[in-house]
């Protein structure tokens, strides 16, 4: 394949970063179809890209199916497992947004199906294209950290209650989750990806601020495997606006820092032994500026390389797993109270159970360490 189609299905806030992405960014990639089951959103959409719109994804696939490389779900969270598995006898590659589902065996359903079909499941992650992230994963790969010591991210956003009254899932444990299932998740990936697999989780959630289902606020103690410790602090109730979000990894050879809103800027790039080209990354590791789409472009590179090329893909269904599996557990722990192993059942999460709450968490000190 020299050019690849893509049709999106759930024409949300998101879905004119991939609309954006695909017309007007990349060579090889063509936007050929958008669909939502409200029609105003579809037909606004379509008409915004001049492209067909649907109402019904399975009129759209067999309207489009043989033009039809790739199919980007973009729905509610709590529907991607759904959606995808509708999608699949099609026999068409899938992108989903994070997170792929909202628990694990929906997450494994998925996987399995688009296996079983050989069809690609691609998994949008982009902030681990951030000009910075990349400067980070070279560093560690190089060892110039050594051992990590800690890692950790701080998320302080500000969502107000119209944000959540724009569309009625937004906030539900069954279609969304709270700060750590929607705005902390690409952050808890980043941990992971750069400093290894998390294998206990501790955390406490509250919801503070906003009239929701799902936690506003939160903490999380990380263990990961190769002994580092970790925190996540989020939330989206920071006013009087949003303010920051930032990774900080010390090791025994070295302090790093991100910072920014979305975590796109060095901060602090700091080793025992320097190296010449350490200022310059330290001035230049950033994304362009005035470049909203520039993580989406980036991803969206990768996955036509995937297709044209036959290189491992950036993100599949497995490697968004580890990350999904941190996020239940997360979910886990605000329900027992109690350390919760990563690689375990969670039986307890209410996190994509319709009708539910977040519990609220028991005080800090009470909970083991």
């Amino acid at each position: 394949m020299t050019s690849i189609s893509f049709v999106i299905v759930g024409c949300g806030a998101i879905a004119h970063k991939h609309a954006i992405t695909l017309q007007s960014h990349l060579d090889g990639a063509n936007l050929i179809g958008v669909c939502d089951c409200d029609a105003a959103n579809a037909e606004a959409m379509g008409s915004q890209y001049q492209v067909p719109w649907f109402t019904d994804m399975h009129q759209m696939m067999n309207q489009l199916g043989d033009q039809v490389d790739v199919v980007n779900v973009l729905t509610p969270s709590g529907y991607h497992a759904q959606n995808v598995l509708e999608l699949v006898p099609y026999g068409k590659h899938i992108c989903v947004e994070k997170p792929m589902a909202l628990n694990l065996a929906e997450a494994q359903a998925m996987i399995a199906a688009c296996e079983q079909a050989n069809i690609r499941l691609f998994v949008v992650h982009q902030n681990r294209f951030n000009v910075p992230i990349q400067q980070i994963k070279a560093a560690i790969v190089q060892g110039r950290l050594g051992k990590v010591i800690t890692a950790s991210m701080r998320l302080r956003w500000h969502r107000p209650q119209s944000y959540y009254a724009q569309a009625q899932w937004r906030g539900t444990m069954a279609l969304d989750g709270g700060v750590f299932a929607n705005q902390a998740y690409h952050f808890i990936d980043l941990l992971q990806w750069l400093v290894g697999d998390i294998g206990l989780v501790t955390s406490v959630g509250k919801t503070q601020l906003a009239n929701i289902e799902a936690e506003d606020t939160g903490l999380a103690l990380l263990h990961f495997k190769n002994g580092a410790l970790g925190m996540a602090e989020a939330t989206t109730a920071a006013l009087p606006s949003a303010q920051e979000s930032r990774i900080s990894l010390l090791g025994e050879s070295g302090v790093i820092e991100i910072g920014g809103f979305a975590a796109n800027e060095i901060q602090r790039w700091e080793f025992v032994e320097g190296l010449p080209e350490d200022l310059s990354i330290q001035q230049t590791a950033h994304n362009p500026p005035n470049l909203r789409e520039y993580g989406h472009i980036q991803y969206f590179a990768s996955v036509l390389e995937t297709l044209t090329q036959g290189t491992a893909p950036a993100t599949d269904g497995y490697e968004a797993l580890k990350s999904l599996k941190v996020i239940s557990a997360i979910y886990e722990s605000f329900a027992t109270h109690e350390q919760v192993s990563v690689d375990a059942a969670h039986h307890h999460s209410t996190l994509g159970v319709k009708g539910s709450k977040v519990p609220h968490s028991s005080p800090l000190q009470a909970l083991p360490v």
